[in-house]
């Protein structure tokens, strides 16, 4: 039987988190306060998952993602769920520009592995019935480097970096293979780590006898390890962000320090790349991309604010882009979602749909 490899991304694609509505945060608040059961509120979830569905290919979005309706973190409540790692509240949240956040992280309790009963894949296989075969479903889980963030390895159980490493990448290769088995066909790993490896203002691991170099060459490696046996017909790509919370950043930094070796060596079939504001620097790191090797989609367009980009700038900038990369390979998108935490970025649902109907549109007209 011949597998048929979907065309992702696409030319018009989104990062995947999308504003809670106001009755999915009733809803949260009432299950937290022993209001309501954990099943009432995975019925509220369900049918705000199904109405943003349908509001996604109404717009002509050929990829649809759950918004990550079901999450309170884009990231921590995949982890928690991993063997050898618990959630937990520490003593102050993660720094932003001019805001911490609320108080949640994870950390290594016991030799790291993938628990076959996770809940995302029960998510998934709801959500993929929802989608149907009116777009593609797309999957997006926190990158495996996450794991390296400062204050998670637990070195009286991981002494060495490497076996750490190891037991990450077996844990992945088992996740990737459990969501594969259950329709996953399109898959985006979000990689806030690497990108902080590119900032020359923000130390984002505690792991200071490694130099930044021989760091950001393991997190190539954890990657690749992990898409050592990936199946032909699993589109993977790399999102990588510098922060997105209620519509602040963390931190900033070009990729000029990572691409010799990310955009040039990563086995991954697209990067999601941050270039809304000035923070990500130029366009030249783009030509370590190999010419014919993963799609690029730029994120021209912000998240964090409703207004719409000027037109003109956009196809400047994507002219911009095309010198070092061809403009085959380009794809556009906002640079994050609108709500990595449930809490959302400033804007109105009205100008999130707003925004990606933009981004549809201007694909059309500038890149096919």
């Amino acid at each position: 039987m011949t597998k048929t490899i979907i065309k992702a991304p696409f030319k018009a694609d989104h990062v995947g988190s999308l504003l809670r509505p106001e009755v999915l945060h009733e809803a949260r608040k009432n299950f937290k306060e022993g209001n309501i059961s954990a099943e009432a509120l995975r019925e509220v979830e369900t049918k705000e998952i199904k109405r943003i569905v349908d509001k996604q290919i109404e717009v002509g979005l050929q990829a649809v993602t759950d918004g990550e309706f079901r999450r309170t973190w884009w990231h921590l409540d995949f982890l928690e769920h991993f063997n050898g790692i618990e959630g937990f509240v520490p003593e102050a949240g993660y720094k932003f520009h001019g805001m911490e956040t609320e108080k949640y992280h994870v950390r290594n309790v016991g030799k790291i592995s993938f628990n076959p009963d996770h809940p995302f894949l029960k998510d998934f296989i709801e959500f993929k019935e929802i989608v149907g075969d009116r777009a593609v479903p797309k999957q997006t889980i926190p990158s495996p480097n996450q794991l390296f963030k400062h204050s998670i390895r637990n070195r009286d159980i991981y002494p060495d970096i490497e076996e750490y490493a190891n037991d990450i990448i077996k844990a992945y290769q088992d996740a990737l293979k459990a969501f594969y088995d259950v329709g996953v066909r399109y898959l985006q790993l979000d990689d806030v780590y690497i990108a902080g490896l590119s900032s020359s203002n923000y130390r984002y691991t505690d792991e200071e006898e490694y130099s930044n170099e021989q760091l950001i060459d393991l997190a190539v490696r954890v990657v690749n390890g992990v898409l050592e046996d990936k199946p032909e017909d699993l589109i993977v790509t790399t999102h990588l962000c510098r922060g997105n919370y209620q519509s602040t950043w963390a931190f900033e930094g070009s990729y000029a320090k990572v691409a010799p070796t990310l955009f040039a060596k990563e086995k991954v079939d697209g990067f999601f790349l941050e270039y809304d504001d000035d923070r990500s620097g130029s366009f030249k790191p783009l030509e370590h991309i190999p010419n014919g090797g993963p799609q690029v989609v730029l994120g021209v367009f912000t998240s964090k604010f409703g207004e719409l980009e000027d037109k003109e700038v956009i196809q400047s900038r994507i002219e911009e882009a095309a010198q070092y990369v061809p403009l085959e390979q380009i794809c556009i998108s906002t640079q994050c979602g609108f709500a990595s935490t449930h809490h959302g970025n400033k804007l109105t649902e009205e100008q999130q749909w707003e925004k990606l109907k933009y981004i549809v549109d201007l694909s059309k007209e500038i890149l096919n």
